[in-house]
């Protein structure tokens, strides 16, 4: 079985700086290097499913400063044909603060990411439909995820939705969301009505229903941004190519655990 996954989502430029410990409110902390590095969810949880073994689609927008970050990714296995720029707009931009312990904070500007309408999820229909797994996030207008989501759940194609940046997902994305995956913090906040919930548990591994995994040891954790996206993206090509949940959900916390182990959310640079 072609194992193939379509991803609907965000491209972001990360620009990461570390410091020894996060500021709090009022208070300014110094940074030390500033690297700019490939980011978005979407393309986080794509370059994952094609690290993964997946046949990896890519459906997004980008500004002009953007163009050699789809390169990139296109040279890393990940199918961009969907990838189109936005005239007169930047890419999206995130801004990371990474501290001693590999843990982070994030600030989202999301750029040409509001381009991604759901007009625009109609030009990628046949890339949706023709899936195993539609993979998506909220890093785009939400209208274009339900439009999204609507497309893949009447052809038949299974959905799995990681609601982040955090937000309760509407009915109509609870219902057709199998899994959602969430981290233990979100996890509380989501209604009963949830079809599915995978539930990551960082270094304890991940909980799907009844099954739960261990994260395996033995690696140094560098940079914790980007551990639940290589999660959500290997948990889709595992889904895509058959994998029973349980095989599914141990490739998947295999794939979060290392990628702790490398500085960004991809591992390479722009």
């Amino acid at each position: 079985m072609t194992a193939v996954v379509c991803v609907v989502g965000s491209l972001n430029i990360d620009l990461v700086t570390t410091v020894a410990t996060h500021p709090r409110p009022g208070e300014t902390v110094r940074g030390t290097g500033l690297d700019r590095l490939p980011g978005g969810k979407g393309a986080n949880q794509a370059l994952a499913a094609a690290r993964a073994g997946a046949q990896t689609l890519l459906c997004g927008r980008i500004g002009a400063d953007g163009t050699g970050y789809r390169a990139g990714l296109t040279e890393r296995g990940v199918d961009c044909a969907g990838v189109h720029e936005v005239p007169d707009t930047s890419s999206g931009h995130a801004l990371i603060a990474v501290d001693g312990h590999g843990e982070n904070t994030i600030i989202v500007i999301p750029g040409a990411n509001t381009a991604m309408t759901a007009a625009e999820v109609d030009r990628h229909a046949d890339a949706i439909t023709g899936a195993e797994v539609l993979l998506l996030q909220l890093e785009i207008p939400l209208s274009a995820v339900l439009h999204a989501a609507e497309l893949a759940h009447s052809a038949g194609v299974r959905v799995l939705l990681n609601p982040s940046p955090f937000a309760v997902p509407p009915d109509e994305l609870l219902a057709v969301a199998d899994p959602l995956v969430v981290n233990e913090h979100e996890a509380w906040r989501l209604p009963g009505e949830a079809r599915s919930v995978c539930v990551t548990l960082g270094e304890r591994g991940a909980r799907w229903g009844e099954l739960t995994v261990p994260a395996p040891g033995g690696v140094e954790v560098v940079d914790t941004t980007g551990a639940g996206d290589s999660f959500a993206g290997a948990l889709a090509a595992a889904l895509a190519g058959g994998a029973s949940e349980a095989d599914a959900l141990r490739r998947a916390v295999a794939a979060g655990t290392e990628a702790c182990g490398w500085a960004g959310a991809q591992g390479w640079r722009l």
